[in-house]
């Protein structure tokens, strides 16, 4: 009963908050349309409409509105005002009229007409110009975006050496033009969706066709489809709608800023999505291993990948676990120590007024505040506070016996390993679980270590992405996909996509033994 009374009150809630679909179609008189507008905008005050007299003779009457701010406004002069004026039109009726303008005159890269009013003021609210014309029920819509924005820049958070220094930005056309690039193909497939009753928040779905399995594709548009929300407001908005582990603290959509990453993952079959607004868009599906590599290591030597990422996951391992096992072994387990080592402990420890467990706390409690105080101050000053503020408070909490020296040491350790997960987002969780390694260490010993450790990867062996297995290729295990996994391949020997995220993906490459040193003119002939 109770069930059925909350599902009532919810259906009446959205009912109340949905807004009416517009359905109505475009008058043929001017100020009607024109009304309508300004009624829907609120006669806000941005709202640009000018009353024409179109053709030398000016005997025929336009309306021609806009949003000041979201267009070219040298644009819309040339290619649009200018003819409108300046040129002779025929005589005729309106809709002939009409037709004239939008086959023959105007020069303008896209023009649409509709009669639909709610087309109108989406395409208005994205940039658009309208023209209406007397005694004609449709309207023409001229592309003449032309807002501020951010040209194209090294990425902040994905920055490399060798690679590109090219990344992606908050307009979605120019982020598609930036795949397009890399990849130039036909199959290269953009879908587009627009969400959010309010904001109209433009998404694209990118794959490649031949490539990308059809059930991931079918699959992440049904989540599109089935999202009906107020606003979408960026990629962790989003995610959190599209998600298959919406309660884990590891992401299973990667986010990325870097469009030679995104291009890399579509030609190994995976999907990206595209958030207009935002410079960090999706990848899926995400492994385990993908939030280890990072855009340097497909520009180095495979010699030097293969020797950073196991680094990577090492350095990952140790900003879980490092303070936990130095809890669990000074508090429970001092004979796993040289005697000369648990001395010196034991000294440093002398006169320090709290048990390990909580003197671990209290200073990884404090490196966190460090840290978030850098990132939400401006760069100059973050940097500074966070240096400063390390030196000064740990050299003061050891002086007055607050902590050891060895503590400030395993914390200080254990930050500079977390610095080395190259996705943020990923780097989060081990923060988040430290603090719980922490408390079973401090209460069960290494034994609570274990055991939050066989629980921790239980965790991550059930999570999907797109139904692909996290740890894949390792849990299940796939041979043919280790090439890329925590060692990178020579590319040469990376002759297969993978398998489990694109199965009829095939071969990379169509000629075989492209193995440096099979090149000899002879050799290749008796190939052939």
């Amino acid at each position: 009963m109770w069930s059925r009374l909350r599902k009532l009150w919810r259906n009446r809630q959205e009912e109340k908050t949905a807004s009416p679909k517009r359905e109505e179609t475009l008058s043929s008189q001017l100020e009607a349309n024109a009304d309508r507008i300004k009624t829907e905008f609120g006669d806000s005050a941005d709202i640009q409409i000018r009353r024409l007299r179109i053709g030398r003779d000016g005997q025929r009457h336009a309306l021609l509105i806009s949003i000041d701010g979201l267009i070219d406004k040298k644009y819309l002069t040339e290619a649009v005002l200018l003819p409108l004026v300046q040129t002779d039109i025929p005589t005729g009726s309106g809709v002939e009229v009409f037709q004239y303008l939008k086959e023959q005159m105007l020069a303008v890269a896209e023009v649409t007409e509709t009669d639909r009013m709610a087309r109108v003021l989406m395409a208005l609210g994205g940039g658009d110009s309208v023209l209406f014309v007397q005694d004609v029920a449709k309207a023409l819509i001229f592309d003449t975006k032309g807002w501020e924005q951010r040209g194209i820049e090294e990425p902040i958070t994905e920055s490399t050496i060798r690679g590109s220094k090219e990344g992606f930005v908050e307009n979605i056309r120019t982020n598609t033009a930036l795949l397009r690039r890399r990849i130039r193909s036909p199959r290269l497939r953009v879908e587009e969706y627009t969400i959010g009753r309010v904001s109209q928040t433009r998404i694209a779905l990118v794959y490649v066709d031949g490539l990308a399995e059809e059930r991931m594709v079918d699959e992440v548009r049904r989540r599109l489809e089935g999202i009906d929300v107020d606003a979408i407001q960026g990629s962790g908005h989003l995610e959190e709608y599209i998600t298959d582990a919406p309660y884990s603290p590891f992401p299973v959509w990667m986010p990325t800023e870097r469009p030679d990453r995104a291009a890399g993952a579509l030609l190994e079959g995976r999907i990206v999505i595209l958030i207009d607004g935002t410079p960090f868009q999706l990848v899926a599906p995400a492994t385990f291993t993908m939030f280890l590599d990072t855009g340097e290591d497909y520009c180095s030597d495979y010699l030097i990948a293969s020797l950073l990422r196991p680094l990577r996951f090492a350095a990952f391992v140790a900003s879980l676990i490092l303070p936990s096992v130095y809890v669990a072994i000074v508090t429970f387990h001092q004979e796993m120590l040289p005697t000369s080592l648990i001395l010196s402990i034991a000294s440093q420890r002398e006169g320090v007024p709290l048990p390990t467990v909580f003197e671990a706390l209290m200073m990884e409690t404090i490196f966190e505040v460090m840290r978030e105080a850098g990132v939400r101050l401006p760069r100059i000053v973050g940097t500074a506070i966070s240096i400063i503020g390390a030196l000064v408070l740990g050299e003061a909490a050891i002086r007055a016996e607050l902590v050891s020296p060895i503590m400030a040491v395993v914390v200080a350790a254990t930050g500079i390993a977390s610095f080395s997960v190259p996705i943020y987002s990923f780097g989060i969780a081990p923060r988040m679980l430290r603090f719980v390694f922490l408390l079973l260490a401090g209460s069960l010993g290494l034994f609570g270590v274990i055991v939050g450790l066989f629980a921790l990867h239980i965790h991550l062996v059930s999570l999907r992405s797109l139904g692909v297995p996290y740890f894949e290729p390792l849990a299940p295990l796939v041979v043919s996909d280790l090439k890329d996994s925590l060692i990178r391949a020579p590319w040469w020997s990376m002759d297969t996509r993978p398998r489990l995220v694109g199965e009829k993906s095939g071969s990379r490459r169509q000629r075989r033994h492209l193995r440096p040193g099979r090149f000899p003119t002879e050799r290749r002939e008796k190939e052939r």
